[in-house]
């Protein structure tokens, strides 16, 4: 384990933090976890023991270890039972207003030699290390969705992080048997900059009527060799998500190539989120997903 981190504090019950959870649990580290709703904390919780089940069930993992890593998950009810972790990583959803109101709630209640980190996927992390009372010591520490199962984790550096910061959270995520890709810190960093737009080009290729949801996702998964189509990556991703990446692309780079689809964003603004609002480019309230264009 990274030495000075015994402890880790997660901000954010969804998705993200239920799997950074997970997999710190799992490499033997103490895990609070803190949501504003606290039914949200008791579904991560079960989403996390149901994600090691499934380990267990293909022999990826004991059943003594599973006990272990679930025995080593609490809630966070409040901020201040977090002031006792080593390393607090705020994984709220992809809006800098909703990151920097956790920032002005959180570092107060933190040991003031505690790390802070973001799981942003876009956003500057010089900008949201300047709202905190550590910029010296805050990271962007960008962990792949669904975190147990995908193996890279982004490290990304503000203007002000210091070596130490950077060097602890390296050592971090390899505890947790990742493998680190460093980015500079331009927006959305590595992997977003080159899919989000891939995904952006897919959608205008369907908002131009050049193909449907079929063919698209067909000829991306046959003939670029992808395991998923553009499309049902989008929905999987949440299009809420994937608009919110190239809204930040857009207005960091300036570049009209990083336009957003109008079609992404009538889907966002009718509620068609993708697959966890069981409407995207693909419905999926039905046995099976059917394409909705």
């Amino acid at each position: 384990m990274a030495g000075s981190i015994k402890t880790v504090g997660i901000i954010g019950a969804g998705q993200m933090g239920s799997g950074i959870a997970h997999v710190c649990a799992l490499a033997g580290y103490d895990v609070l976890i803190h949501d504003q709703s606290a039914e949200q904390i008791e579904k991560a919780l079960a989403t996390v023991n149901g994600n090691m089940a499934r380990q267990v069930s293909h022999g990826k993992l004991e059943e003594a270890q599973r006990v272990k890593g679930m025995s080593r998950i609490r809630p966070a009810m409040r901020m201040e039972d977090l002031s006792g972790v080593d390393l607090a990583i705020e994984a709220a959803t992809e809006d800098e207003t909703v990151k920097r109101k956790i920032f002005a709630q959180l570092c107060p209640n933190l040991n003031p030699e505690a790390i802070l980190a973001t799981n942003t996927s876009s956003i500057s992390i010089t900008r949201l290390a300047a709202t905190t009372d550590r910029p010296e010591r805050f990271i962007g520490i960008h962990f792949m969705n669904p975190v147990p199962v995908m193996h890279l984790v982004e490290l990304i550096r503000g203007i002000a992080t210091e070596n130490i910061t950077f060097e602890t959270a390296r050592e971090f995520v390899a505890s947790l048997d990742k493998t680190i890709t460093v980015s500079e810190d331009f927006p959305a960093f590595i992997v977003n900059r080159i899919l989000l737009p891939m995904i952006n080009e897919a959608i205008y290729v369907l908002y131009e009527g050049v193909g449907s949801v079929d063919a698209i996702d067909t000829a991306m998964k046959l003939g670029a060799n992808h395991p998923m189509g553009p499309l049902q990556l989008a929905d999987f991703i949440g299009l809420d998500t994937c608009l919110s990446i190239m809204q930040v692309l857009y207005d960091g780079l300036a570049d009209s190539k990083y336009r957003p689809c109008p079609l992404l964003v009538k889907y966002v603004e009718a509620g068609w989120l993708g697959r966890k609002a069981g409407r995207g480019f693909y419905d999926y309230r039905g046995e099976h997903p059917v394409p909705t264009r």
